[in-house]
């Protein structure tokens, strides 16, 4: 028996097709929202049910508002799958193909590529990036969920690392993006390693072999702990820095969990499959006539701590107490 709830959603799903189609017919086309990531497969984000987790968080994310792929929306997938190059390509390509919204990880990228067509950002800090000037009040044709907004995050990441490894001297920040955004989180990270007594070394690599690299450098000098950054790079290749990470025993933090979920020690950071369900939202609001610029930048709900007991134990870590009490999950 279908309950009342669920009768309700399918009625108003049915209702929005009815009227988009309805609109499409008079305008020729469907809405068409282009997803893009930086390092996905192309391969997982495709499908009603995408192996990738972020692409199918947001296909869902859209179903549950009335828009199905296909019937009265479009949802066109790219991927620069890690190489940061084919990024501005993608978004000219999009522009040029004349899409209705850009959801995307690389806003910077689409606000080059056009004024006009709305983007729904997945970034940093859109403040400290210059995408917007008010996060309240964007006044652009970008809108979107800003996920680090706190420049003392790496603060607390390293202060995290430093409870784990006490004894953690020398740090590397793998991927120190030089953009206007982590410029800005700068002096609050030096100034909270001053703080820890940690000597920070940058290291920054853009296609998976400067990532090797930059890892095999650091066979030859060891670093003490490893704090992981959102570069595209590393996300495309988790499996390659964790397996460094435990091969060498190197207590690393994480800006997300998939790390931790691939065998990685320790993650803190937004969730972003909750954030692509967020944008999702933003998507909806702006098919149905929003405005991005009247859309405030939404901040993250909650920063997440999760933790891997195994990965602890192989690099012959002990997890305080209390840290595991604060943790949101404990892998065993």
């Amino acid at each position: 028996m279908i309950n009342r709830r669920t009768f309700l959603a399918c009625t108003a799903a049915g209702a929005l097709i009815l009227s988009v189609r309805a609109n499409s017919q008079q305008s020729g086309k469907l809405p068409r929202v282009a997803l893009v990531f930086g390092a996905v497969p192309i391969a997982d984000m495709a499908g009603a049910e995408p192996t990738s987790p972020l692409a199918r968080a947001f296909v869902h994310g859209l179903r549950d508002l009335g828009w199905i792929d296909g019937a009265n929306v479009i949802v066109e997938r790219r991927s620069g799958e890690g190489r940061e190059g084919r990024i501005p390509i993608l978004m000219r390509e999009l522009v040029a193909s004349r899409v209705d919204v850009i959801v995307t990880t690389f806003p910077l990228e689409a606000s080059r590529a056009t004024g006009s067509i709305p983007i729904v950002a997945l970034d940093d800090n859109p403040v400290y990036d210059r995408l917007v000037l008010n996060l309240a009040r964007p006044e652009r044709n970008i809108t979107g969920i800003g996920s680090e907004a706190d420049p003392a995050i790496n603060a607390k990441r390293m202060q995290l690392l430093k409870d784990l490894a006490p004894k953690a001297s020398r740090l590397v920040i793998l991927g120190n993006n030089p953009g206007p955004g982590q410029s800005t989180f700068r002096p609050e990270t030096e100034a909270a390693a001053r703080a820890l007594g940690i000597t920070l070394i940058s290291v920054e690599a853009k296609t998976v072999e400067q990532l090797q690299t930059a890892l095999a450098a650091l066979t030859r000098d060891r670093p003490d702990a490893m704090l992981v950054s959102d570069f595209a790079v590393n996300y495309a290749h988790p499996g390659l820095i964790t397996d460094f990470a435990a091969k060498h025993r190197i207590p690393a933090m994480y800006f997300r969990r998939e790390f931790v979920d691939a065998g990685g020690l320790i993650s803190y950071g937004s969730n972003l499959t909750d954030q692509l369900q967020r944008a999702a939202g933003l998507v909806d609001k702006i098919l149905r006539g929003a405005k991005p610029a009247d859309l405030p930048f939404q901040l993250p709900t909650k920063l997440e701590l999760v933790v891997n007991l195994k990965a602890a134990k192989a690099l012959g870590l002990t997890i305080p107490q209390s840290l595991l009490l604060r943790a949101d999950e404990v892998i065993q």
